[in-house]
């Protein structure tokens, strides 16, 4: 199966586009309009938290932040199973937990990487680049799956279902030749050779969509909204905001930090639109000190689970 894009004038018209640049923009961008936010709000923000009545709530929201990176972690080994490796353990869940902490790293690439080189080492290089280019794009799929529930307040989130059309074995070869293109500085550190050749040769769908990957993709963006709202109702009980619309502008907030890596882990670019898309419907600093808690609690998810490998990584330096 060939797909031919290279004489489309979309796909010329984006490879135009300086999307690192735009990237960078609006991180910047991002930033700054969370500092405004935080510099006028200073006043009524505190953040003294009573861990005797409180400290259960922080707990519970730790423990699905830790289940939403043990999700997307089996959702990566189904991916890598789709493109038909197979594994008898669960190495490739605990390789990707330990190293999700490089997420935060500045590049945005060094998780990509380390799961790289390790599946290269069982398997081949096809495999081993593309399955883990593509989990990015069925995080992204999942959570616009989610912020598509949006359908009931106005039409346009049909559109946000769309990524969905191409996670399928017919069209997933274009997904992957488009992400192998705007991926280039992945392709410059593993010295690999951004190659146009057809790689199906070596790369064996075993079924026509990935079915238990998206819906564990799902349940990742899911567990880490559940632990923001327990973020938020511990600070903010009367939240009068539809769950339903909070659930959509988190998906949706979420999704923008995924796709700028120049935001490592999306810091500053899921808070500025989080805020910016919540409005008035909840107080500023009320919103404020959750997410700020709840960024806290999140990454110490990430280095406690990844505490291992970079103990391990440090010992070889010494």
């Amino acid at each position: 199966m060939r797909f031919n894009t290279v004489n489309q004038p979309f796909f010329k018209f984006l490879k135009k586009i300086n999307f690192g640049g735009l990237k960078s923009i609006f991180f910047i961008s991002s930033l700054i309009y969370f500092c405004i936010y935080f510099v006028d709000n200073i006043d009524q923000i505190s953040f003294d938290i009573n861990f005797e009545r409180n400290g259960i709530n922080l707990f519970l929201s730790f423990l699905f932040c830790i289940l939403s990176i043990y999700l997307n972690a089996y959702a990566w080994k189904y991916i890598v199973q789709w493109f038909g490796k197979k594994f008898k353990s669960n190495n490739l869940v605990s390789f990707y937990v330990l190293t999700n902490i490089l997420k935060y790293v500045p590049g945005g690439i060094w998780h990509f990487v380390e799961r790289f080189n390790f599946i290269d080492k069982i398997s081949n290089p096809q495999i081993a680049l593309y399955s883990t280019l593509i989990e990015p794009y069925f995080m992204l799929s999942g959570s616009f799956l989610l912020a598509s529930l949006g359908l009931i307040f106005s039409p346009l989130y049909f559109f946000l279902i769309f990524p969905l059309i191409f996670l399928n074995r017919k069209f997933i070869y274009i997904i992957l030749k488009k992400l192998g293109s705007f991926k280039g500085k992945v392709f410059e550190v593993l010295r690999l050779p951004n190659s146009k050749d057809q790689f199906e040769e070596k790369i064996n769908i075993v079924s026509f969509f990935p079915t238990r990957a998206l819906l564990l993709e799902v349940g990742f963006v899911l567990s880490k909204f559940i632990g923001f709202y327990i973020c938020l109702n511990t600070f903010y009980e009367s939240n009068t905001l539809n769950n339903l619309s909070l659930l959509v502008i988190f998906s949706l907030s979420w999704s923008l930090g995924l796709v700028v890596p120049t935001a490592p882990g999306g810091v500053g670019v899921f808070e500025a639109c989080l805020l910016f898309l919540v409005g008035r419907n909840i107080p500023q600093h009320a919103i404020l000190v959750s997410l700020i808690y709840f960024r806290v609690i999140s990454t110490s998810a990430d280095l406690l689970l990844s505490l291992p490998f970079l103990i391990r990584n440090l010992s070889k330096r010494i």
